[in-house]
């Protein structure tokens, strides 16, 4: 019971907050690791701000963000769930109120006796009051449970929000670069042209072969079916992005042929154990943990009795009705009593709903955990592919200038006729991959930063939620 209690404790002091990088109790040290293995960008700021999209510098990408966070049907199905949770938490909170209602009834009685018709009207109009008295803290606990279900639909809104901006972000990175790829197919397939053409030349005039002409025009070929796949890749993304965005893909457009100067802006974690207050998901887990407890001790208390005070007052006609006496008039009619109920046999249902819910416990400790370990691995995972992506670019970089050169190389060499053709087309080939490959890659390094402010929490703070 004791370590039970223990491992509970865990998501309580996750919310409070470590003043060092020491783990939680109930999270093992391989659970919370000292530092993250990944190098961080140095001197960058800690952890991403709310509006983190904002350091792209796009304003473009800043308007989409803000049309998604008011239309997306994600985050309005959420936000509709977490008036849900909101309102069961207030109708938990009234079972620690007195309950008062009004009541009132009329009689008219009729007879006949002794050939004598009598009729009389009784009536009473008053208040009713009921209070259960919270002795073993049943109710009390159910409204724990019910606050702890806010808190986590509360979470869980911001989790969705952070999705959803986040695949905004990505979307938005994938349109722009397969436009870029799109505008160096075309670009490609231009520069294919023209050696199609100077092959023609040749051949016409009788210094290469005819199937270098052939070869050539295989080339071309291939470029051209390069185009209408990007080009239903971009369709896909435009359409994509403008669900995200909560409206239908028909007449949505969006400005913009390449990625640009478009860099992606450095983040850096701080604390391990300071992610724990920086993920949504996490919050998530721990507010479900702490109504599985609160739901644990509401149903231990079920099998204590159950006491409640009951009164009412008002007016009524007889003011008193008797089985001996009646007293005749109207007056003033006052009742009081007390209610207890106590569950002698009931076939096992309470102790079965005891070990549900505590089975209920331990499902959600684990489910905490889960969430802990993995969020250290989503840092890692995207520290890791930004260092790795941004040394990837920088090489296919210079692959480009330098493939650039062996092309424009080759294809002198071949004029001059000291080369054969198939020199040109392997220098071609290399370049026009190099070419979209390193589009691709620019693309990468952006979705993998986005991966990394999602990994951080997205500005989100656990003690500003609290507030």
């Amino acid at each position: 019971m004791i370590r039970a209690l223990l491992l509970v404790c865990a998501a309580a002091i996750a919310v409070a907050g470590c003043t060092n990088n020491t783990p939680p109790p109930g999270l093992s040290p391989h659970d919370v690791p000292a530092s993250f293995e990944q190098r961080a960008p140095a001197n960058a700021p800690v952890w991403p701000a709310h509006d983190w999209w904002s350091n792209y510098g796009d304003p473009q990408l800043s308007a989409l963000m803000t049309e998604a966070e008011a239309n997306n049907l994600d985050i309005v199905q959420a936000a509709a769930r977490l008036r849900q949770a909101d309102a069961r938490a207030h109708q938990a909170g009234a079972a620690l109120l007195p309950h008062i209602g009004a009541s009132g009834s009329a009689n008219t009685l009729y007879g006949d006796a002794n050939g004598t018709a009598q009729h009389e009207t009784d009536f009473n109009a008053g208040l009713d009051v009921s209070y259960e008295l919270d002795f073993w803290g049943k109710n009390r606990d159910a409204l724990e449970s019910a606050q702890a279900a806010s808190a986590a639909s509360r979470a869980d809104r911001e989790t969705v929000a952070l999705t959803v901006t986040s695949g905004v972000a990505t979307t938005y990175f994938q349109l722009l670069a397969l436009r870029e790829r799109i505008t160096v197919a075309r670009a490609n397939l231009k520069s294919s042209q023209d050696i199609l053409n100077l092959v023609q030349r040749r051949v016409t005039a009788g210094f290469s072969a005819p199937a270098d002409l052939s070869q050539q025009r295989a080339a071309l070929a291939a470029e051209l079916a390069v185009l209408p796949a990007l080009e239903q890749q971009e369709l896909e993304a435009r359409d994509a992005l403008a669900i995200l965005l909560g409206r239908p893909p028909e007449g949505f457009s969006v400005n913009g042929n390449g990625l640009g100067a478009l860099l992606p802006p450095a983040v850096a974690p701080g604390l391990t154990s300071e992610l724990l207050r920086r993920r949504p998901d996490i919050a998530t887990a721990e507010a479900n943990l702490k109504g599985a407890h609160a739901d644990l001790a509401a149903a231990r208390a079920a099998f204590f009795p159950s006491i409640t005070l009951t009164a009412s007052g008002g007016v009524a006609y007889p003011a008193l009705a008797a089985a001996v006496a009646t007293l005749p008039g109207t007056g003033l009619a006052l009742a009081g009593g007390v209610n207890i109920v106590q569950t002698i046999f009931d076939g096992g249902r309470l102790e079965g709903r005891v070990e549900e819910t505590r089975s209920r416990e331990e499902e959600l400790l684990a489910a905490y955990r889960a969430s802990v370990i993995s969020s250290f691995s989503d840092v890692e995972n995207a520290l890791g592919s930004f260092a790795h992506l941004t040394a990837q670019e920088a090489a296919l970089r210079e692959q480009v200038i330098q493939a650039e050169k062996v092309l424009a190389s080759a294809q002198r060499k071949y004029v001059a006729g000291s080369a054969d053709f198939l020199v040109v087309t392997d220098a071609q080939r290399a370049l026009y991959t190099a070419r979209d490959q390193l589009s691709d890659i620019r693309r990468a390094r952006l979705a993998a930063s986005v991966a990394l402010f999602k990994a951080l929490g997205g500005g989100f703070n656990i003690a500003a939620q609290s507030q």
